[in-house]
């Protein structure tokens, strides 16, 4: 936990800012107030804690075991173990989520994240969690990244908080989608307004036509409060789960805008 820094929530109200414009001051040992945005993680996870004081204690984000129990209690439909799975954890960011994963004895534990403080901080604050750790792009896999991902067989794809807000784009989703073998599990949690008809973006329309296509078989839907906002109001997410039946062909992708 960080012992020379604070956090300063903003004096001014912040109602109508999107959750990837919210911000905080961390305060400098001399005094001096850094803003930085919620979003901006290379800057969190570069501060040891920071991540987990922002986010667990003060705004008490249960997204990690919320979607945890999603996919157990998915697998418990089906007479599935956890400890048979080998799991892709897409945007797995200094591994909250793995942690997760780990204790309930997953078979292998693969994290994915765009950017090297994600892995750097994991490395540093929960270095035994993954079998293995990319730093990569799923929207521009090469030939050889794709068929090393391919080597683990995985059967899993978790996603926690990181859908949408531009920090994992719908096409990156769907490529790890099909990176699954045969009728993997897909456990992963989204912002409550992205399932409403209204949203016309382009991750909530994707996401909305892949939930009820015949591509996946949904086991579990729960509405949740995912965090507080900085002031203190409730945000809820959706915490999804379900079964991988087939790959989503390129005229699927293409006829929801994802090239």
């Amino acid at each position: 936990m960080i012992e020379t820094c604070k956090i300063k929530f903003p004096k001014i109200r912040t109602y109508d800012l999107d959750q990837d414009e919210e911000y905080f001051f961390l305060v400098e040992p001399d005094g001096k107030e850094r803003k930085i945005l919620f979003h901006e993680y290379d800057k969190i996870y570069k501060i040891k804690g920071l991540y987990e004081q922002l986010f667990y204690e003060r705004l008490k984000c249960n997204s990690p075991s919320k979607v945890s129990e999603a996919l157990r209690y998915s697998l418990s439909q089906v007479r599935e173990n956890l400890s048979e799975l080998r799991v892709l954890d897409l945007g797995a960011g200094n591994g909250m989520m793995g942690e997760q994963l780990r204790k309930q004895g997953v078979a292998r534990l693969v994290g994915v994240d765009i950017i090297h403080e994600a892995k750097e901080a994991t490395e540093r604050d929960r270095p035994m969690i993954y079998d293995s750790y990319y730093v990569t792009d799923f929207c521009n896999l090469t030939l050889e990244q794709r068929e090393d991902l391919q080597e683990w067989s995985f059967n899993c794809l978790t996603t926690v908080a990181a859908l949408g807000f531009g920090d994992i784009p719908a096409k990156a989703f769907m490529e790890a989608f099909n990176i699954l073998r045969g009728k993997g599990w897909i456990t992963f949690n989204i912002k409550e307004t992205f399932l409403d008809k209204s949203d016309q973006t382009g991750f909530s329309v994707a996401v909305r036509e892949l939930i009820f296509s015949e591509y996946l078989d949904v086991y579990y839907l729960e509405r949740y409060q995912h965090r507080l906002s900085t002031e203190g109001q409730p945000l809820y997410y959706f915490a999804i789960s379900g079964r991988k039946n087939a790959d989503i062909p390129q005229d699927f992708l293409t006829s929801i805008g994802i090239a």
